[in-house]
């Protein structure tokens, strides 16, 4: 008893002194990238509050599965931390086959702090006004219209999908390298639908080279507020972000995970945080629980996962 004792002691002291050396921030994506900028404007938060340093380690590669890999083999201890999104924990895992971690065994879902919304853009020449006459001309014109995408398995393909598999419409895949091209193609006209990011995307509405029909988020997006979702606009329950979290290797103390929790919470609760975050595209994503948290990427990798499976999209 008096060893049992004693290790529960130095657990919560562990615990209470944490952080008491900085903190690796491990980020699977490259550096200057979305998730990259997201990140560090949230640890600077972090690390302000808690006067402790919170480190961005970039380790980029295989759509952010080689960081997350990395960031398993850390002690439970909360000196390394991952940051990451919907990619690595709800799409890889079904795109990928030979992952070298499980996302239910090898983590401990820590805070989910931000949301990404994108925005449906169509080529100008197109002649709809919003989501339901964009429904009734591919309907009335099946096989006719395609979309763009930054590639297989990215959110802007998957976006796509599970638009046309609830509308009920026939669109041709055009897989692009990068977001510029497509830009440029669909602005001309050359494919006729794109998903892309807010901050992306609404300079060229603006300027008048593209249209933009909707957002994915279920609830209006505070970026683009006049624009309606595409779940008020015919597609009731339609709802796509990109979701920003945080996890810690599996093991952790549920005492250590409050306290991270909280301090990621209180961060992203910031008027600041959430005025930058407004400049990568994202936004603070409601304050919750590590279940809370768990919960939701479940509910979202099995969507993901119908998607995939469904249109037999493999990366392997």
């Amino acid at each position: 008893m008096a060893g049992f004792g004693a290790s529960a002691a130095f657990a919560d002291t562990a615990t209470d002194a944490w952080p008491s050396k900085p903190v690796r921030l491990v980020v699977p994506f490259p550096a200057s990238g979305a998730t990259d900028l997201i990140s560090r404007v949230i640890a600077q938060r972090v690390s302000q509050d808690l006067s402790q340093q919170f480190v961005v380690d970039n380790k980029p590669g295989a759509g952010g599965t080689i960081g997350a890999a990395e960031a398993v083999k850390a002690a439970p201890d909360g000196a390394t931390l991952l940051f990451t999104t919907s990619s690595t924990h709800a799409i890889s895992p079904h795109l990928m086959s030979r992952l070298s971690y499980h996302v239910e065994q090898d983590f401990t879902p820590i805070a989910h702090v931000a949301d990404a919304a994108s925005v449906l853009l169509v080529t100008p020449s197109l002649p709809v006004k919003n989501v339901q006459e964009l429904i009734a001309y591919a309907k009335a014109n099946p096989g006719k219209l395609n979309y763009a995408s930054s590639g297989n398995g990215t959110i802007v393909h998957l976006n796509a999908l599970e638009f046309a598999a609830r509308s009920g419409v026939k669109l041709t895949h055009v897989p692009y390298k990068g977001t510029a091209q497509s830009i440029t193609d669909l602005a001309a006209g050359q494919v006729h639908l794109l998903f892309d990011s807010i901050p992306t995307g609404m300079p060229h509405v603006t300027s008048g080279r593209l249209k933009a029909l909707a957002v994915t988020s279920l609830q209006r997006s505070s970026l683009a507020p006049d624009l309606p979702t595409i779940a008020e606009s015919g597609l009731p329950g339609y709802s796509s972000v990109t979701w920003f979290g945080v996890y810690g290797p599996a093991g952790m103390k549920p005492e250590l995970v409050a306290k991270i929790n909280a301090a990621f919470n209180k961060a992203i609760q910031n008027p600041e945080v959430a005025s930058a975050l407004a400049k990568l595209g994202a936004e603070p994503a409601k304050a919750g629980t590590p279940a809370q948290f768990q919960s939701m990427v479940k509910a979202d990798s099995a969507r993901w996962a119908k998607v995939i499976k469904d249109n037999h999209i493999t990366l392997d």
